[in-house]
């Protein structure tokens, strides 16, 4: 395919929802509902299966996720495997503008780990310590070195949930393989609205295709799963 993967890394899979013209939410304060039950439960069979699930701070702040296997029956079977009930919760903050009260922190247990620029792990530590593992990624912060860390911690499959940033920057880098993208039938029409990802040089053109590995009918919403590396699996 062309892309180079690291290989003391996870797998990386990313998860996102939009709408038929690319949407993943509306620019107003309430959430854009995007997908159906039947399709919450399949990801949280994803989830399942994954040792840690990331999403970016702008994510926590305008969404609230709890980022939690909702299935007792799933929970119960990851702790008789020796697991965490959930997976880890990871975050990416640059400013580290996060309120320790968010359900990310303060909803299941399992660690919560925060990447951060070297310049703000000082704060984040007053800020969040008392919540969550703070850890300095760099400055500007390296997906790279956040990967070769969460390896270390014996992460061996991420789910990513978004949002935008996160996913362009994954993408872009080569670092992501496989995207689970499930589209809504509906549009949004507005352009202020967030996208499923931003501007960039992405690896796949229209001469270097991602490879579509399943097409699947979810209630009213359809899911692509698209092979990014030679890692798919």
């Amino acid at each position: 395919m062309g892309v180079t993967f690291v290989s003391d890394r996870p797998y990386v899979l990313l998860k996102c929802a939009m709408s038929l013209d690319g949407y993943i939410d509306t620019a107003g304060p309430d959430r854009l509902i995007l997908s159906n039950e039947e399709d919450l439960d399949r990801v949280d069979a994803v989830r399942a299966e994954c040792d840690a699930i990331l999403v970016g701070a702008n994510t926590i702040r305008r969404d609230n996720p709890r980022l939690m296997v909702r299935s007792p029956a799933r929970r119960d079977a990851r702790v008789a495997a020796g697991r965490p009930a959930t997976p880890l919760k990871v975050t990416l903050s640059r400013g580290g503008d996060l309120d320790p009260t968010a359900l990310f922190f303060t909803t299941g247990e399992v660690e919560k780990i925060v990447y951060t620029t070297s310049n703000a792990v000082d704060t984040l530590r007053q800020r969040l310590g008392a919540v969550a593992t703070i850890v300095d990624a760099g400055d500007p912060v390296s997906l790279t070195r956040v990967l070769a860390d969460l390896a270390e911690r014996g992460v061996g499959r991420l789910l990513v949930e978004g949002g935008s940033s996160v996913h362009t920057a994954l993408l872009t880098a080569g670092l992501a393989d496989e995207l689970q993208l499930v589209v809504a039938p509906f549009f949004v029409g507005d352009r202020t609205a967030p996208r499923f990802v931003n501007d960039g040089a992405f690896p796949w053109t229209s001469t270097n295709r991602a490879r579509l590995a399943e097409v699947r009918r979810v209630g009213d919403v359809v899911l692509h799963r698209y092979a990014l590396s030679d890692r798919f699996a």
